[in-house]
């Protein structure tokens, strides 16, 4: 279902007029729906109602406290990669008894802070971290529960800077060293071993890769159970796509069937990680068209949104429909390089698109819900957008815009 429509020419999130938001609030605004939110989430809390399972939202897609606390409401756990997020799950009302705790660099004060809540588990990357986590459990005087990531090295055909799960990427442990680490976390005393864990990249359109990496991992369980270490729980990651231009993902419940096949007949807990398949397409990003500029070779449409704002285009090439707020039928459609006023020629939002658009329009830049605000920065000395939350006709501001005194706040002259 598409949360973001058209009514009498006029562009809609649910029924809240978007340019009514862009007026009130200012530009660049993020808006998402919390509806959207909630079917996404039920697409795949729905087919696996019938197992044990745990779905742990990945919070760096996007970490707004109200998003997290509407996942919180419907029962989410959630993922962490920092000391930062596990704090705002718990000021948004998550437990910390549903957060697995990821990343390859975990700090002495991140493990700690983790153990003391009492985290569901580590998502272990390293000899390294699992040696630094026993220890620090140790002077705690607590056993701290986890999981290994294993590094599966399975090509999922995404781009190259969200791919995790080949033998060069910088995650997990290579499958061919796993039964020895887990050998000697079983030998360490103050780490209980509860399951096994692989994330092999984001942006997956197909079920091969998925199927293949649970393969691989079913059958270290295999082996470790012959080693007498019996595992309670399976965590398959994330990574399932979205819908951008012409996509064809693959639908949560087919992802979830296909994964319970695999789990047939075995007594473990199944854990998933998704995050863009839950607030991608549930989000958008308002601008206001500065400029109109002809160049000869260009015609520039020259927003107050830039790359500071939606970094995924610069970083990724990505391609994200971007649409105006009212269609316009007085003028012609143009054929625009959608651009910000970032001093850098990265800064663009879109390449080559048709609209029909004037200096003063609005625009929306549809699936911005996923790694838009979380990866937003202040270069340039932009204060960061604000998030507005819809339900229905009704409108709240998650997240005030930040002010010029902010850029500063903690420098000294």
């Amino acid at each position: 279902m598409n949360y973001f429509t058209y009514q009498a020419d006029e562009l809609f999130a649910e029924a809240v007029n978007l340019k009514t938001v862009a007026k009130r609030f200012g530009t660049p605004c993020y808006v998402y729906s919390r509806t959207a939110l909630e079917q996404h989430w039920q697409a795949f809390a729905k087919p696996l109602a019938a197992i044990q399972h745990l779905i742990c939202y990945a919070v760096k897609a996007n970490s707004n406290l109200s998003v997290l606390a509407s996942l919180a409401r419907f029962g989410a756990g959630f993922d962490i990669v920092s000391g930062g997020e596990l704090q705002r799950v718990l000021r948004a009302g998550g437990q910390a008894s549903k957060i697995v705790f990821s990343g390859v660099g975990k700090t002495e004060a991140d493990i700690c802070q983790a153990l003391m809540l009492g985290i569901q588990s580590f998502n272990v990357e390293s000899i390294a971290e699992l040696q630094r986590i026993n220890t620090l459990a140790a002077k705690l005087k607590c056993r701290a529960r986890i999981a290994l990531r294993i590094n599966p090295d399975v090509d999922v055909k995404t781009h190259p800077y969200i791919s995790t799960g080949l033998k060069e990427n910088k995650f997990g442990i290579p499958s061919n060293e796993a039964i020895a680490a887990y050998q000697l976390a079983a030998s360490l005393e103050n780490l209980e071993i509860i399951g096994i864990h692989c994330h092999i990249g984001s942006q997956i359109l197909e079920l091969a890769p998925f199927l293949a990496a649970a393969d691989k991992i079913l059958n270290l369980v295999d082996q470790l159970s012959e080693q007498n270490i019996h595992l309670q729980q399976i965590n398959l990651g994330g990574g399932v796509g979205v819908h951008y231009r012409d996509e064809v993902p693959v639908k949560p419940q087919e992802y979830v069937d296909a994964l319970l096949k695999k789990l047939a007949d075995r007594n473990l807990r199944l854990l998933l990680e998704p995050g863009r398949a839950l607030v991608a397409n549930a989000g958008a990003l308002l601008t206001k068209v500065e400029y109109i500029k002809p160049t000869p070779d260009k015609r520039f449409a020259i927003c107050d949104a830039g790359m500071n704002d939606l970094l995924r285009p610069a970083l990724y090439d990505a391609w994200q429909d971007i649409v105006p707020l009212t269609k316009r039928k007085d003028i012609s459609a143009e054929t625009y390089e959608v651009v910000g006023p970032v001093c850098e020629t990265a800064d663009f939002l879109g390449k080559n698109r048709e609209l029909a658009i004037e200096a003063s329009d609005y625009l929306a830049i549809l699936g911005a819900g996923a790694y838009g605000f979380s990866m937003s920065s202040n270069y340039n000395s932009r204060p960061r957008a604000a998030e507005v939350m819809v339900e229905n006709d009704q409108v709240k501001l998650i997240r005030a815009r930040e002010s010029i005194e902010d850029l500063w706040r903690g420098e000294v002259v």
